[in-house]
């Protein structure tokens, strides 16, 4: 059950740079919370990019968090104004973090360092280029058992599909996904552990 902290009166952004949950009240990384503000017309917006301007609210980055923000009128008490919110706030935070995902990995495509098919990623894990492995999590059993023995303990991050990994590529799908080592494996890593937060069906963080 998740913990509800009463007393968090604070917007979340504090002098010094910390960054405090509105619904535990524990202190947050960037990587670890997602960040919203309050927009134009008076409704709270995900900032996944933790760059639009105003006063910033953060909460941990999980559906239960940012679900448990939206049913007890979290935004509203840290905003201290009434604040229109959407009841599926959760489901635009996973859309934005779902396709900040698939840019960094079409950003690494374009910049020659990403590839996809099971015998580019095998060559590519095997001499040592591949760093951040990324399969489909809604590929069949038999590919999943392939990409494991592949990976040799490795984590293989499974919260993309395979018309998402797809459109990365472009074409109708993609399963085997390497990304080579750099900044951009690095966020895709960042990104997908924050997106394995809201996909509840499918989606994993290992290699079972």
């Amino acid at each position: 059950m998740l913990d509800l902290v009463t007393n968090v009166e604070e917007s979340g952004e504090r002098a010094g740079g910390s960054r405090r949950c509105i619904v535990e009240g524990g202190d947050l990384s960037r990587d670890e919370g997602i960040r919203f503000v309050v927009g134009p017309e008076n409704n709270v917006v995900p900032d996944i990019l933790s760059k639009l301007p105003g006063r910033g609210f953060w909460v941990g980055a999980g559906r239960p968090q940012v679900d448990a923000a939206v049913k007890n009128n979290r935004f509203a008490r840290a905003a201290r104004r009434q604040v229109a919110v959407t009841s599926d706030l959760s489901d635009q935070v996973e859309f934005l973090l779902a396709k900040r995902c698939i840019d960094l990995v079409a950003l690494a495509r374009r910049a020659g360092e990403a590839v996809s098919g099971f015998e580019k990623t095998k060559a590519w894990i095997t001499d040592g280029t591949g760093d951040v492995l990324v399969q489909a999590e809604d590929c069949a059993q038999n590919a999943r058992d392939k990409f494991k023995a592949l990976s040799k303990g490795s984590p293989v991050l499974r919260v993309l599909r395979a018309e998402e990994l797809g459109r990365a590529f472009g074409r109708d799908r993609a399963v085997h996904v390497v990304l080579a080592h750099g900044g951009l494996a690095n966020k895709l890593r960042t990104e997908a552990q924050r997106l394995n937060g809201f996909r509840t069906a499918g989606g994993e963080w290992g290699n079972e």
